[in-house]
């Protein structure tokens, strides 16, 4: 059995290895990683040749659709906006609220990526954000860092809310009973990512220096709220309104508290005539600037399940495909219409065209853009494809099954590392939860504990997942132009990840002493 859990990890060991260790390109790695998966499981795992092509098969087609498309439709509609100049109207306004980059960092990477996440997902969280403060002038490997740091604990409730709901529906539990148990097990980070951002922004603690209790309220503004609507309201909406929160405490806390910039982080890279002596923006120039933006928001929340009189009809125009062939197997469905991607390119469409720029010029930039995202499309297909053979063969269920059978009462400590194994292969807290939160719901049963809290733990652990996911990483070196730098972006973010798993294994252990 320990053998078999070890020729398991054998997919998972060599990312790590050629990503870190060899400093291989993911695009390189990764399809590396498919054939090795694909080679254990046909000869140990036993799995029918054509099982494991339409597994593969299955596992690139989600790559491409929905996943890759609201990749390319966001790293788009950010270059049709530099293209357009309006990237340097938002860096204006963004720096007319202080040119102290940690603030800038909390209002981007934290509230601003909290929000698209809890809108969107699929990375636009990490894309985004991270564009923008290239565009500020931050160095991209960093920008790409602390954006997957700021990304781990709002992913719990991705895309209102489907990493947590998914996790009640497997378990048949209830969605607002396994949100707060979330939210109460995510607490300890979440006040604790935005220090942890700022440490990383000054290379030590002395990053805190004059910002301290900006930090903690822009902390405390993003959970308190969280609490309270995954308590009140349910799953679907404590990340929007949590950072939503957050961005306003922030922006007037720097405003109230942030009397005077530190010259050592104030962005030297901007032009200082953007900010003394410039011509006032005004509403029209401001909103015509962020239109992508606010369209790519307000398309989101209308076409959401928040409103089912829009949400259901465009829902309704799907096409679902049998492409895995094994047992068990169920069509996959491809939604055309209420996918962020198509809704993202959309608003990308009508705000360039608003902000001036030519079909022709539209096209160009989607061209470049293609250009620009090939090899990571080549990666998220291979990393999806290495998890559906992964998951079909029972290479992932083997995994965790020796996890549980060695640790026994103390399983709990180790119950959120379940969960990021499951993002880290899929580089998705919803395919996480649909993994593995049976597996740890039966497990509550069986060593008689709170199944509720374990079903959350699991959830947690998957946003720890996303930040050394080899498809998030993928994301990150895109939207910040350094495809090929991907060692460094995990080197750099594989202490935070283990902090993180650390701390909620001890979260879940002893959280269950009280509960």
């Amino acid at each position: 059995m320990f053998i078999k859990f070890i020729l398991a990890l054998l997919p998972i060991l060599w990312l790590m290895l050629a990503l870190s260790g060899l400093k291989m390109p993911g695009y390189k790695a990764c399809p590396i990683s498919l054939a090795i998966t694909l080679v254990l499981a046909l000869l140990l795992w036993k799995m029918p040749l054509v099982d494991a092509l339409t597994g593969t098969l299955e596992g690139a087609a989600m790559g491409i659709w929905p996943i890759c498309l609201v990749i390319i439709a966001a790293i788009f509609t950010y270059n049709l906006t530099v293209h357009t100049k309006n990237m340097d109207l938002i860096k204006r306004m963004l720096t007319s609220v202080s040119r102290d980059k940690r603030i800038l960092i909390l209002i981007i990477a934290w509230g601003f990526g909290g929000f698209m996440e809890g809108m969107a997902g699929f990375g636009t969280a990490v894309a985004i954000p991270a564009s923008i403060l290239c565009g500020l002038g931050i160095s991209p490997i960093f920008a790409a860092t602390v954006c997957l740091v700021a990304n781990a604990t709002p992913t719990a409730f991705g895309s209102i809310g489907i990493p947590t709901i998914t996790a009640a529906s497997v378990s048949g539990l209830d969605p607002r009973d396994v949100a707060v148990a979330v939210v109460m097990q995510l607490a300890v980070l979440v006040v604790l990512t935005p220090f942890l951002m700022m440490i990383m922004t000054g290379g030590s603690v002395k990053g805190l220096k004059g910002i301290g209790m900006i930090t903690l309220l822009s902390g405390l503004g993003f959970i308190i709220p969280e609490y309270l609507t995954a308590k009140f309201v349910g799953a679907e909406l404590p990340a929007v309104i949590g950072s939503v929160c957050s961005m306003v405490i922030t922006i007037l806390a720097a405003k109230l508290l942030k009397k005077n910039e530190d010259p050592e982080y104030i962005l030297k890279d901007l032009d200082d005539s953007e900010h003394s002596g410039s011509e006032p923006l005004g509403l029209k120039k401001a909103v015509l600037a962020w239109l992508p933006f606010l369209l790519i928001l307000l398309f989101l929340l209308i076409t959401s399940s928040l409103v089912p009189a829009v949400h259901d009809p465009l829902a309704s125009v799907k096409s679902s495909v049998q492409i895995y062939t094994g047992a068990g197997a169920v069509p996959y469905t491809f939604t055309w219409l209420a996918t962020p991607g198509v809704l993202i390119f959309l608003a990308a469409l009508i705000g360039g065209k608003a902000q001036g720029a030519s079909w022709k010029e539209i096209g160009m930039v989607l061209k470049d853009t293609l250009i620009q995202m090939s090899k990571t499309v080549l990666t998220i297909v291979s990393v999806l494809a290495t998890a559906k053979v992964m998951g079909y063969s029972g290479m992932i269920s083997d995994i965790a099954a020796l996890i549980v059978a060695v640790t026994g009462s103390f399983y709990p400590l180790v119950a959120p590392l379940i969960g990021s194994i499951g993002t880290f292969v899929t580089g998705s807290a919803t395919s996480s939860s649909v993994l593995f939160t049976g597996l740890q719901v039966q497990t509550a049963h069986t060593l008689g504990m709170n199944d509720v809290w374990l079903a959350a733990a699991n959830t947690v652990g998957s946003t720890a997942g996303k930040i050394i996911s080899p498809q998030s990483i993928a994301i990150a070196v895109a939207a910040t132009g350094t495809v090929g730098k991907e060692s460094s972006i995990l080197n750099g973010s594989m202490k935070y990840f283990i902090l993180f798993i650390v701390l909620y294994g001890v979260i879940a252990f002893l959280g269950l002493r009280f509960i």
